[in-house]
């Protein structure tokens, strides 16, 4: 049983949506369209694929079965005009399969761009100078609202997060304010006067992929990171103890200025994940 007729042109169809719901995708990802529609036009490239495969198999390829009777020596004349009529009908078909193998080789090669193209976002974070904080010495803790942070703002047992004041907040800024009894921190001893009052301060920057460290759990005075389940020691110097984590939370020191938290420098070590600073060796 030869093609049906049409075949061709459903197959033909079927690729070239393929190919445009792939460049859809692309420019999706490019523009920040949405997940929604990442979603559709990803879905929508591969279904056409899948349709305009399973056309060609079921409309332009033969099926069985199939008999060839045993020819003899010299065919009639009109067995010989059969032949040439089949040959360029053949032809025909192969002609077309021609341009069908090209629509399928471009809606292949577009989908393949657009499953690759998000690799883009694998890499390290872009960054054209060194990483900096706004914490310096002296510089005033505030709150989500701007407010200084003062002696008697936490209970023990509790977490705020504190940003530095005079500067637009920074996902390297975010700091995890805690209280805790001053007994109970086994911090190195050139940190022994960072922790006025029972106050400690870590980067909230996970050092595994860079997500907020906000869960605290005052039982064990553990910091949870949400992403990964990496876990920190608040009492020794939010060492790791579980998780990716390949390196503690880098630490604020504290003073006390008037009543209030201000800082005494900035942190004890990089903020975020190694991968951020790649291209910083460089500088």
């Amino acid at each position: 049983m030869g093609e049906q007729r049409g075949g061709a042109g459903l197959v033909a169809v079927a690729f070239v949506i393929s190919v445009i719901a792939s460049v859809a995708f692309l420019i999706g990802y490019q523009t920040n369209g949405g997940t929604q529609w990442l979603s559709l036009s990803m879905a929508t490239a591969f279904g056409a694929l899948g349709t305009g495969l399973a056309l060609w198999s079921r409309r332009l390829m033969p099926t069985g079965p199939a008999e060839e009777p045993r020819p003899v020596l010299v065919p009639p004349e009109e067995e010989e005009r059969e032949a040439a009529q089949t040959f360029q009908e053949g032809r025909r078909a192969i002609q077309r399969r021609g341009l069908l193998g090209g629509l399928l080789a471009s809606a292949l090669g577009a989908l393949g761009l657009g499953a690759l193209w998000p690799a883009q976002s694998l890499g390290p974070a872009p960054r054209t100078s060194v990483r900096t904080t706004g914490w310096r010495d002296g510089v005033h803790l505030v709150d989500e609202r701007g407010r200084r942070v003062g002696v008697d703002a936490l209970d023990f047992g509790s977490v705020l997060t504190v940003f530095p004041e005079g500067r637009e907040p920074t996902a390297d800024d975010q700091v995890i304010l805690l209280r805790i009894p001053p007994e109970n921190l086994a911090l190195p001893a050139d940190r022994s006067d960072w922790t006025p009052q029972g106050y400690i301060a870590y980067s909230k920057v996970c050092t595994h992929a860079g997500c907020p460290v906000g869960l605290y759990q005052d039982v064990g005075l553990l910091l949870l990171c949400p992403c990964h389940q990496a876990t920190f020691d608040v009492a020794q110097g939010a060492r790791p103890v579980y998780g990716p984590a390949p390196r503690g939370l880098p630490q604020l020191p504290l003073q006390l200025l008037g009543g209030q938290l201000v800082a005494g420098g900035d942190f004890s070590g990089p903020v975020g994940p190694d991968r951020w600073r790649v291209g910083e060796a460089k500088q």
